[in-house]
């Protein structure tokens, strides 16, 4: 063998071990975190950085770098180690800091807070589901602005844990209908969950369940400590372009301890000093040296990081010269805002007009869809119902470029891929389904709050007004559960009028927001103003000292409207607030707070969901702490008193009061 050929291959074996040697360090120091899936796809996390990733170190945020996303989040400290050795901004110290306080290296990678993670994982199936959204966000950039301008991959790495969770059958289902050949897995086959083996509970046959979804199977096999091997296989995928990849590859997690290789036990912290030492003496290297990275290796790893510089910068010179036609529209979209002015767009109701507000938020959309371009959505298979519907092409194989998505009846994976076409960037997305159905969403939303995901959620039928369809489809919990999520905006505008606003602050904020609209006709208000939304509640009428202060949301405010009439008819002088947002409000100013709800009046609220919460603004609260029931939507109102009458005798009540 040429002795050069020989070094080289020494060196980058060397350098596989090292990564593997890190994967037990971190965890070892922090006495938390799992090291045994790590050591085991070493050598495909190097083969993805040194051959085949297309990135440069020097500018993780280059939009038309390759994604690459770890979805088996709990191996965290492998795209650590790798984002280290590579030099996007982690250093040895940052390591040593694995899963401590105000580290860079938390337990689960989390975005925006270490430079080089594409999306928050941790939580299974997830990552997988926001891979195919970042591959959906490249494909429809790359039909809107040429292969010049978008021309990448998505990889995804995942587990038997991501495929065992429903989640990953919604977007796999999904990817390979919509022919996503940007997007390509690998599975990590190595038979181990935290129970024990994973034939405990899964039997599957992964491969024939992927090409059921219409993807390119590669079952790869044996090839996990075969570097050549594992990038063959990810080149042979890179070459398939009209549907997702799957490679399977069997590994053997805690590779190479000499006790611990296939054991579940190696899957948290099992490994101690011996069997640290026992490994790194099995790799030959230094048993009694943590952290350690020789300088030929590091070296390795830089160059490999300094690769893609002149591909980013030939990109910028040609996203440079982009046509004056298309500037506009490429600038709003890496800014995931509108064309300049795009406000203007938004449409104005007459008051009297009876209209639901998911009717209004449609046209809203209609409205907006011309002038941001960037904006991609749709529905779990309830467009119409939902107002998401945007007049433009399908999104499909044979219209990669179109902005509207048929999700099909799958929430969960529609609320994940949401999260991750944000993440992506260069699109706006939304999702509609009925707000009952948030929960099927959940915990996609709260990844969306953690990352700041700019994405939009369309949650329509929310409250009892849903009417003969019952308990099962009236959302009482929803709303309030939602309010519970740190970073999340809750939007549930009283009328048309305050749909408008909210479209307004939903797609000037960042992070994601969640539009609450109704099923049934409500009127538009002579007081709402779409341009106060943002404030997150205010006055409807000038009252400069009430007796009572009347809040409501949605639906109610309507309700509150005509209590305050019939309370002026008995000398009571009742303030109308509608808050549309408490986040927003939440975050005025002490004082402007002060103006709307006047401390020493005494408030009541009515909201059609549960109490829970409303102490915080209200004396007095009228909800509904019950499931619904089945009937006609206004006999169901008057049952469970969200009415007039019952509004009016609670403020009577309240303001006499010595």
């Amino acid at each position: 063998m040429n002795p050069t050929i020989k070094t080289a291959l020494d060196l980058e074996q060397q350098a596989i071990d090292v990564v593997r040697a890190l994967a037990m360090d971190g965890p070892h120091q922090a006495r938390s975190g799992h090291q045994g899936t790590a050591m085991a796809m070493a050598p495909l996390a190097h083969v993805l950085f040194t051959r085949v990733l297309r990135y440069d170190a020097a500018d993780p945020d280059w939009p038309d770098r390759d994604r690459f996303v770890l979805s088996i989040g709990h191996a965290s400290i492998l795209l650590y180690s790798m984002l280290h050795l590579t030099d996007q901004g982690l250093g040895r110290s940052d390591l040593e800091q694995f899963r401590q306080w105000g580290s860079l290296t938390p337990g689960h990678p989390e975005a925006d807070h270490t430079r080089g993670v594409e999306v928050t994982t941790g939580p299974l199936g997830q990552g997988l589901a926001n891979a195919v959204g970042m591959a959906i966000a490249e494909r429809r950039l790359r039909a809107e602005f040429g292969s010049d301008i978008s021309n990448h991959h998505t990889y995804v790495i995942a587990g038997d844990g991501d495929l065992s969770e429903g989640l990953s059958h919604e977007a796999a289902s999904l990817a390979g209908h919509l022919g996503l050949g940007r997007l390509i897995a690998v599975y990590d086959d190595n038979n181990v969950t935290i129970d024990g083996h994973a034939d405990l509970a899964l039997s599957d046959d992964a491969g024939a369940r992927f090409r059921a979804y219409g993807w390119h199977v590669d079952e790869a096999g044996e090839i996990a400590n075969d570097p050549d091997a594992l990038e063959a296989a990810l080149v042979r995928a890179r070459e398939v372009e009209d549907r997702p990849s799957l490679i399977v590859v069997r590994s053997h997690i805690g590779y190479p301890s000499p006790t611990l290789t296939d054991a579940p036990a190696a899957h948290g912290l099992a490994f101690g000093d011996a069997e640290i030492a026992a490994a790194k003496t099995a790799m030959g290297q230094p048993a009694d040296e943590a952290f350690r990275v020789p300088a030929e290796v590091q070296e390795l790893y830089r160059e490999a990081g300094r690769r893609g510089r002149s591909e980013r910068l030939a990109w910028e010179q040609r996203t440079a010269g982009i046509e004056d036609g298309q500037r506009a529209a490429w600038d709003a979209a890496q800014g995931a805002t509108g064309l300049e002015g795009w406000e203007s767009a938004l449409p104005t109701f007459e008051v009297g007009t009876e209209m639901a507000t998911r009717v209004a938020s449609q046209q809203n959309l209609s409205a907006l869809a011309p002038v941001i371009p960037a904006l991609i959505g749709g529905s779990a298979d309830l467009t119409g119902n939902t107002g998401t519907r945007i007049d433009v092409e399908v999104q499909s194989v044979e219209h990669p470029g179109g902005r509207q998505i048929h999700f099909g009846v799958r929430e969960h994976a529609m609320a994940a891929i949401l999260v991750g076409a944000a993440r992506h960037g260069g699109v706006v997305p939304f999702g509609g389904t009925f707000l009952v159905f948030a929960d099927y969403m959940r915990p996609a939303i709260r990844l969306a709050s953690m990352s700041r995901a700019k994405c939009i959620f369309v949650w329509t039928h929310d409250s009892i007004g849903v009417g003969e369809d019952g308990p099962t489809h009236q959302p009482v919990e929803q709303l309030m559960s939602l309010r519970a999520i740190p970073g999340f905006r809750v939007i549930r505008p009283a009328d048309a009028t305050e749909v408008a606003g909210a479209w307004q602050l939903a797609l000037s904020s960042e992070g994601p927001s969640g539009l609450i609209l109704s099923r049934q006709n409500l009127p538009v208000l002579a007081g709402t103003r779409a341009e106060r939304v943002v404030e997150g509640a205010y006055a409807l009428n000038d009252v400069a000292e009430p007796d009572v202060i009347l809040i409501g949301t949605g639906s109610e405010v309507s309700l509150c409207v005509q209590a305050e009439q019939e309370l002026r008819g008995q000398n009571v002088a009742a303030r109308v607030v509608s808050m549309p947002c408490w986040e927003t409000f939440a975050d005025m100013a002490p004082e402007a707070r002060d103006q709307v709800l006047t401390p020493g009046v005494p408030t009541v609220s009515i909201e059609a969901g549960v109490t829970l919460g409303w102490d915080r603004y209200a004396d007095v609260t009228l909800g509904i702490d019950r499931f619904g029931a089945s009937a006609p939507a206004s006999r169901v109102f008057d049952e469970l008193g969200i009415n007039t009458k019952n509004l009016v005798e609670a403020a009577l009540n309240l303001s006499r009061r010595p």
